[in-house]
């Protein structure tokens, strides 16, 4: 018997998750993807503390991304020079989603977690995001 078995794997790590992540980046498309490529991927395995309080959430599983930026709808000419826009993958968080759910392979989940967050970048709120992607549990 040759090849490793289900005995043999790993649970993905964070450059796993991020090589998900990148992958999704490069699948969108052009008019998306050339903005969104100013926005750096970062991939922890859960939310700091400060994160957590900052957003009132207690257990750290709820919480599968983040963006932190200056949505493109709020800047103007004038602003420069700030933080860059980034959005956070949080693995422990999207591989307890991604077990919960047993319908959807993990770069799916990966995927739908980034474009999620990559709308927050473009100024869309969550009620907006509901809208058009009810992919709840």
């Amino acid at each position: 018997m040759s090849g490793a078995g289900p005995g043999d794997w790993l649970a993905p790590d964070l450059e796993a998750i991020g090589a998900l992540a990148e992958a999704a980046r490069a699948a969108l498309p052009p008019p998306f993807a050339a903005v969104a490529a100013g926005v750096l991927i970062r991939v922890a395995d859960h939310a700091d503390d400060e994160t957590l309080d900052d957003l009132g959430i207690e257990d750290p599983y709820e919480l599968t991304g983040l963006y932190r930026g200056q949505a493109l709808t709020q800047r103007s000419v004038e602003d420069w020079g700030g933080m860059p826009d980034e959005i956070w993958l949080y693995r422990r968080a999207i591989l307890d989603e991604w077990a919960a759910r047993g319908d959807v392979t993990l770069g799916a989940l990966v995927a739908h977690v980034l474009v999620h967050e990559i709308a927050h970048h473009f100024g869309w709120s969550d009620d907006d995001i509901a809208a058009v992607d009810d992919w709840r549990l």
